[in-house]
């Protein structure tokens, strides 16, 4: 532990960029701060923090102890508390821990001023301050009987006038210091260990960064899309408040416990948070987070949210999109909530939309994330970049503006002039000047719309036009594993010379089967299916959709050892064999839901072309997934098979890789060949 070195008294409080996490223990004399940090050291353990009593570090740094501290003057007593304040925060840092204080805000002895003893240098160090809010009549109990302290007597009117006050002016004071400020009510404190609620908080404040909460979101948007039995073309990303709905939650959340509590004070809470000096930063929604784990516990909260959900209405436009949406497979929805994501669930059940809309946003501690606007550009840039999606952002405010720049098209929602955002005009016509090219949908259609429709056009999205535009497929349809790490270990020894026959059809197969589990399955989707569990109980498990109803095409002869991969991922499947399409048999066709047609190579593409044209003579809606190790990258660049692609949105292509290289194999570079050790025959 590093050692304490005496700081001139009047020393500022300076630890750089590299700033500790140091939480404070506050609350009136005799509410229990003490023993809530000493039954906090074995629940928290001491390898990742460190904890002060700050009475005993000035006891341990002031010559002649805390008696001779006590008989200074407030001067001389704040420069001894700076000099502890830093030696503390010092500390921490020096050794890699989240510190854990107990202090002190202000004394107050009764009929006399208030006397602050928190000074800037606290306020500098502080990242974060609990409030121990302790009924006055149990503090002025455990004070009577606290006999190993001298406390100066005060009757319980005065104590709870003193605990008030310091609740009024701590909460001030931390947004202007960008502090976190949370007040722990009785009710939020489980009786028989206080400890475990606080506990759960610091835990949570020593891992909490913004930069962990934007790897959090990402991990939750990766669950979301994994969860999905399709994976999308298309995702509409849409934010939630005042956007697909007239409604603020957050502002309705805190009208319902105003008028409980008979304060409106309680109603503007939101709008006094953002527009103070935090604004809307990462450490704005933070302490939103932390107002909400204050007002109630998890039972009142869920009871907050049914309320609220009750009085939202979404627009009849939206409701039409989003019920279109989750008719096509290849459409989904996210809605990315800065509010309530629990509020914003609830309002999806109520209108049928829960299983086809999921819901990204925080609200409390247990939601892990914020979602703030870098959140919602980082997300929106994930979808494209990652997931390879077409992405529609919906957004109505500045906090939107990330995710409309991100998105491949951005429609900003215009509502009542009253409540739109006042400052939306300028960060648009900012954005709009660099570049962003954005539609504006007027909700009602009788409000003025924002900026003018050169710069920002009108857009009704409930024209056939527009849906069309949102709904239909994105073509071409391809679907590479090149940049992954797995597909190069598969592709190794498909290039290697030295291999053939066995071996080589054998690393075939093993391609065969993860293009089918990794990419086809996205393509076809997955249905659940019931059998039977190991411990005798019925369970859950998952096939491709009409798995039976699956026909594989192995084209001969190349095809065939990726096609014995593709069975042995999809065992109910249909097999045939065929070198020309006039090869398939009708009854085979007749009986298909969906087709997978194999190849090793695709040169030019002329092969699988010849069999889609030919099955597209009677089967026009009958889907194809076209399944390859190799294409050539022109032959979807030009030409036939790029022509099928972008024309028949029921085409879909997957492949290990594409390959710059073309040429027309014979001898020993002929794939078929090479697989049926038949080199020298050619």
């Amino acid at each position: 532990m590093a050692t304490y070195q005496p700081t001139a008294p009047g020393a500022q409080f300076t630890l750089g960029d590299n700033k500790p996490t140091v939480v404070g223990l506050y609350g009136i004399s005799g509410c229990g701060k003490t023993k809530l940090l000493n039954d906090l050291k074995p629940e928290l353990g001491e390898d990742s923090f460190i904890f002060w009593d700050g009475s005993e570090k000035i006891d341990s740094i002031v010559p002649d102890g805390l008696k001779a501290f006590q008989a200074m003057g407030k001067a001389e007593q704040d420069k001894w508390r700076k000099r502890a304040v830093i030696s503390i925060g010092e500390d921490s840092k020096a050794n890699g821990k989240t510190g854990v204080v107990a202090g002190h805000f202000m004394f107050w002895l009764e009929g006399q001023e208030a006397e602050q003893a928190c000074t800037q240098a606290d306020l500098d160090m502080y990242t974060h301050i609990i409030y121990l809010e302790i009924p006055p009549g149990e503090v002025l109990e455990r004070r009577s009987k606290d006999t190993g302290k001298h406390r100066e007597s005060a009757s319980m009117s005065h104590l709870g006038k003193w605990q008030q006050l310091e609740k009024d002016r701590l909460r001030q004071i931390c947004r202007k210091n960008n502090i976190l400020f949370l007040v722990v009510a009785p009710q939020l404190l489980n009786k028989w260990s206080p400890s475990n609620k606080v506990s759960t908080l610091i835990r949570d404040f020593q891992r909490h960064s913004e930069n962990y909460n934007s790897k959090l979101a990402k991990v939750k948007l990766d669950e979301a899309i994994g969860s999905l039995l399709n994976r999308p073309e298309t995702m509409l990303v849409l934010d939630a408040d005042k956007t697909i709905a007239t409604e603020d939650t957050g502002k309705l959340f805190w009208k319902t416990v105003s008028d409980a509590r008979s304060s409106e004070a309680d109603a503007d809470t939101l709008a006094d948070l953002f527009g103070g000096p935090l604004g809307y930063s990462y450490n704005a929604f933070r302490q939103a987070t932390l107002l909400y784990e204050e007002t109630a516990d998890d039972w009142q909260f869920e009871g907050l949210c049914k309320d609220v959900a009750e009085k939202v209405t979404l627009h009849p436009e939206f409701l039409s999109l989003l019920r279109k949406a989750a008719e096509e497979k290849h459409v989904s929805a996210l809605l990315l909530t800065s509010g309530l994501r629990r509020v914003w669930e609830l309002v999806l059940e109520r209108n049928n939309l829960s299983k086809t809309v999921t819901v990204i946003g925080g609200g409390r501690i247990a939601d892990g994330i914020v979602v703030t606007g870098a959140v919602k550009g980082g997300l929106v840039s994930r979808l494209r970049s990652h997931y390879q999606m077409h992405v529609w952002a919906f957004g109505d405010s500045p906090i939107d503006m990330e995710m409309l720049k991100a998105a491949d098209e951005a429609i900003v929602v215009v509502g009542e002039e009253k409540t739109r955002s006042k400052s939306m005009e300028q960060e648009l016509s900012t954005a709009i000047s660099n570049g962003l090219s954005a539609r504006q949908i007027i909700l009602p259609n009788t409000v003025s719309p924002r900026l003018d429709n050169s710069k920002l056009p009108v857009v009704d999205i409930t024209t056939d036009d527009f849906l069309n535009s949102v709904l239909r497929h994105r073509s071409p349809r391809i679907l590479l594993a090149s940049d992954r790490t797995s597909a190069k270990l598969l592709m190794t020894p498909t290039r290697n010379a030295a291999i053939g026959g066995p071996a080589l059809r054998k690393a075939h197969r093993r391609i065969g089967w993860y293009l089918a589990t990794e990419f086809v399955t996205n393509v076809i989707g997955l249905e659940k299916y019931s059998l039977p569990h190991v411990l005798g109980r019925a369970t859950i498990g998952y096939r491709i959709a009409h798995e039976p109803q699956t026909l594989i095409i192995a084209l001969m002869r190349g095809g065939e050892p990726m096609t014995m991969g593709v069975s042995e991922a999809f065992p109910q499947a249909m097999v045939v064999h065929a070198k020309h399409p006039d090869e398939i048999k009708r009854e085979n066709l007749q009986k298909a839901h969906t087709l997978i047609i194999v190849d090793s190579v695709v040169n030019t593409g002329k092969s699988m072309v010849e069999f889609v044209d030919y099955i597209r003579k009677e089967y026009a809606q009958l889907p194809i997934v076209l399944l390859a190790n190799v294409v050539q990258d022109q032959s979807v660049t030009h030409g036939a098979l790029n022509r099928i692609l972008e024309e028949d949105s029921k085409v879909n292509l997957v492949a290990l890789r594409l390959s710059t290289t073309s040429y027309v194999g014979s001898g020993v570079t002929d794939t078929g060949n090479r697989l049926f050790n038949t080199t020298h025959l050619d």
